[in-house]
């Protein structure tokens, strides 16, 4: 099974790769793209055919963490990359819960006429910036610390993927049950 692998790329590529790099200037580089592909996927959840503003939410992942990868001057591996984002996102959304399907409900809410139109223009660029930059931010994090495609583990990153999770607001199932216990026994 051959896997694509790239080097630079041609723009930003070039001001990344001179040898006098510091980490410092890596890391604001790194954090400009974040913000600017958060913006783009943003854009992409107004996307108004349903399904179709994840997929292109999913591309603009898969772009943003090409770009970091050139920054930090990793190997990147497209097969791996969509693997990864796909993982990642499933870590700050998890398959459960009633907020855990706003990207998904959202999307489909396109579909409906009216107010489910205007409910889902409203809700997935929101989400849709919010999962990007987290994501974002997180292989920044990874990359800056040495760490390459091969070797993510989101496991790892629990405990910042849980402060990124309270930022957007996202609750997990088990949260979700154990607050709505707390309101009834109060």
């Amino acid at each position: 099974m051959a896997q694509e692998v790239t080097g630079s790329a041609t723009g930003a590529a070039d001001d990344i790769q001179s040898s006098e790099m510091t980490d410092e200037r890596r890391d604001e580089l790194a954090s400009q793209v974040v913000d600017r592909f958060s913006l783009y996927a943003g854009a992409a959840g107004l996307i108004p055919v349903p399904v179709a503003d994840v997929a292109v939410v999913g591309g603009v992942q898969l772009q943003m963490l090409r770009r970091l990868s050139e920054i930090y001057d990793v190997p990147f591996s497209e097969n791996r990359g969509k693997s990864l984002i796909a993982s990642v996102a499933g870590a700050l959304i998890p398959a459960s819960g009633a907020t855990s399907t706003a990207i998904g409900v959202g999307s489909l809410l396109k579909g409906l006429p009216g107010i489910g139109t205007l409910v889902g223009a409203v809700s997935m660029p929101v989400f849709s910036a919010g999962a990007t930059y987290a994501i974002g931010k997180l292989f920044i994090q990874h990359f800056a610390s040495g760490g390459t495609l091969l070797d993510f583990n989101p496991p790892d990153y629990r405990e910042f993927i849980k402060a990124h999770k309270e930022r957007l607001g996202i609750r997990s199932a088990g949260e979700e049950s154990a607050s709505k216990k707390e309101t009834v026994g109060n």
